[in-house]
């Protein structure tokens, strides 16, 4: 086995097999732990996926972007990271690529994302 794979594996977090499926487009919310001298605590990082980048489910990354005040935020995400507390699915996004990268030109109304219909066992009737 190669070195790297057992250095990935080493580090592997149980809690990563349990986040939701999402994909670009997607409205989740992030809650990761900050670490602050000696205290920890949890803030969330609410915004739209605009990229999943990385083939291994060890070295994948997602990138989430939000407004705030006005100013573009992106922040990265490792999916292996211990910091990570949840992820909630907030919207699914209909979109038609897998990077968005077209959201940083864009702003108020034109900035928005259809949200795609989310078929239920309660809607088949």
């Amino acid at each position: 086995m190669d070195l790297i794979k057992i250095a990935e594996q080493a580090f592997v977090n149980e809690k990563a097999a349990e986040l939701p499926e999402f994909k670009a487009g997607d409205t989740i919310t992030v809650t990761y732990r900050i670490k602050e001298g000696d205290k920890d605590r949890l803030q969330k990082f609410k915004g739209t996926v605009i990229q999943i980048k990385g083939g291994s489910p060890y070295t994948r990354t997602f990138t989430v972007r939000k407004i705030a005040s006005g100013v573009g935020v992106e922040r990265i995400f490792p999916y292996q990271s211990p910091f990570i507390d949840s992820i909630e699915v907030n919207k699914i996004g209909k979109v038609r690529r897998a990077r968005i990268f077209y959201l940083r030109e864009l702003a108020g109304k034109k900035a928005r994302i259809k949200e795609k219909k989310a078929i239920f066992a309660s809607d088949e009737k």
